[in-house]
């Protein structure tokens, strides 16, 4: 079965001009088979109804339906060869690209930016609310002070080695004491005319109150006895301090912050070590002190030892109550810097460090604790004042306090006036 047209079949090829042919004469026009594909699509589709084709073999002729498209050029594109295809072609039937809608872009941006940082922020909140070690109940500390103005933080430094191994007490020089004492005790006063941060001697002479028992709820009538302060903690814990504290100065404590040896260590290795610049070198072979005078950076073990160090001093405690001032505030300074609140990976490590570590009274929320840490920031670069509690002298070793100073400062913390009573 032959299927090329009439025109083109093997029998006529002979006289055919051009293609083998021995005559001279070119060959005539003939007719070509024509193939129909459907219908002819409407004008706007296709070809114009003026458009001529070849269906006659004459190359002139009426549109009948059907047009190659080598007449017009639209084979492979539109009419004139343009790039663009026409109405009936589904892929060049788009028009040019719409530019973009940058503010429209820049808005959902924003929207996705924000709802990313108040997630995060919202997630974090409650993870490090729940990381809180909420344990010191202050509604069991009894007749207590009338409030006053301002928020009066009570932070302690326990020597506790809960969670240390022997070879971490080895390393701290923490050694291998039962229980817990206190190590330091400071009142930071956070307020509208600036901070201050008032350190209480553990050697401090103060009297045991009547009191609340913590665990067995009996009511122990205070005799007029007199201790050192850390005692008062070592008798019944914090909610006795708490009690001992107020009785003695007439100030009420509205919180209460305690940390321990292997926390404090972990919350300085978490910020990348804490600078300071140390006036005078000094060793201690007790705590494991060994520093030279000037600017330098302490990690963990080294802080330690140097808060602790109270044997290289003449005058031993009230050396030590000023260097732990000293680097508590330079370490507020640090934890507080955008360097490790905007960086994620100092930011969580810190507030991990820090949280499993301290041990809080019931009513304290994270904001409390950032407005303590802000506050002795603000001590720390001048905005605040520091001091020890004023000493008159001392007695059976213990530490004396003055009285008129004391009455003086109290009343200037509880009216939230600017402290004029220097310490030792």
């Amino acid at each position: 079965m032959n299927d090329w047209p009439e025109g083109w079949s093997g029998d006529n090829r002979a006289d055919r001009y051009g293609r083998g042919s021995a005559s001279a004469q070119p060959e005539s026009a003939r007719v070509m088979r024509q193939v129909r594909r459907g219908q002819a699509p409407p004008y706007g589709g296709g070809v114009p109804p003026q458009q001529q084709s070849y269906v006659n073999g004459q190359g002139h002729g009426d549109y009948d339906g059907y047009d190659s498209g080598y007449n017009t050029g639209q084979v492979y594109g539109s009419p004139g060869g343009g790039d663009q295809g026409g109405p009936g072609d589904p892929v060049r039937s788009r028009g040019p690209r719409p530019a973009p809608n940058w503010r429209k872009r820049i808005k959902w941006t924003a929207i996705v930016v924000i709802t990313g940082l108040v997630v995060t922020t919202v997630g974090t909140y409650f993870w490090a609310d729940s990381k809180l070690n909420r344990e010191v109940d202050l509604s069991k500390v009894i007749d207590r002070p009338e409030q006053g103005d301002g928020t009066n933080y009570l932070i302690v430094g326990s020597d506790s080695r809960a969670g240390l191994s022997s070879e971490q007490k080895k390393q701290l020089h923490t050694g291998s004491a039962e229980g817990k004492r206190t190590d330091s005790m400071m009142i930071l006063h956070v307020g509208g005319n600036g901070d201050t941060l008032v350190s209480l001697p553990r050697d401090s002479d103060v009297e045991i109150p009547t009191f609340v028992g913590s665990e067995s709820g009996k009511t122990y009538k205070g005799t007029g006895r007199h201790v050192k302060l850390n005692a008062a903690y070592a008798e019944d814990g914090p909610e006795l301090l708490v009690r001992t504290v107020e009785f003695n100065t007439g100030l009420r404590i509205d919180h209460y912050v305690e940390i321990g040896f292997a926390g404090f260590a972990s919350i300085v290795d978490a910020v990348g070590g804490v600078e300071i610049d140390i006036d005078k070198g000094f060793k201690d072979k007790y705590s494991g002190a060994d520093f030279k005078a000037g600017k330098q950076t302490l990690n963990g073990d080294q802080a330690l030892a140097f808060v602790r160090t109270r044997h290289a001093f003449a005058a031993s405690d009230l050396q030590r109550t000023k260097n732990q001032q000293k680097f508590l505030a330079a370490l507020a300074h640090q934890v507080a810097t955008p360097g490790t609140i905007l960086n994620p990976f100092k930011l969580y490590p810190t507030l991990g460090a820090g949280l499993d570590s301290l041990i809080v009274d019931k009513d304290m929320g994270l904001y409390d604790l950032g407005s303590m840490f802000f506050a002795m920031k603000g001590v720390n670069g001048g905005d605040g004042t520091s001091l020890n509690m004023p000493i008159s002298g001392s007695s059976g070793g213990n530490l004396v306090w003055d009285k008129a100073k004391v009455k003086q400062l109290v009343q200037e913390l509880n009216n939230d006036e600017k402290v004029t009573v220097s310490g030792n």
